[in-house]
């Protein structure tokens, strides 16, 4: 299972950059595999989008740093 955590996180990021350059910069990473008509371009973002479904309902689980105890460290101080 860590296995397919890590490529879907991997995907996921990828995704995330790709909508940061369309609204950067108006350009679409799918461009240089022929556009979102091209086959290989709709296979790179169904799994985009799948990999974003696997995350969302098994991120908690699968991730060390989200299962410990406490959940996510706290940004601040005790006192």
């Amino acid at each position: 299972m860590k296995g397919l955590h890590t490529i879907t996180w991997i995907l996921v990021i990828i995704g995330g950059l790709n909508w940061l350059l369309v609204g950067l910069f108006g350009w679409d990473v799918g461009t240089i595999f022929g556009g979102m008509s091209a086959p290989i371009s709709k296979i790179i973002y169904v799994l985009v989008g799948l990999s974003a479904l696997v995350e969302l309902f098994s991120h908690k689980k699968n991730c060390k740093a989200c299962s410990t105890s406490g959940s996510m460290p706290s940004s601040t101080p005790n006192m």
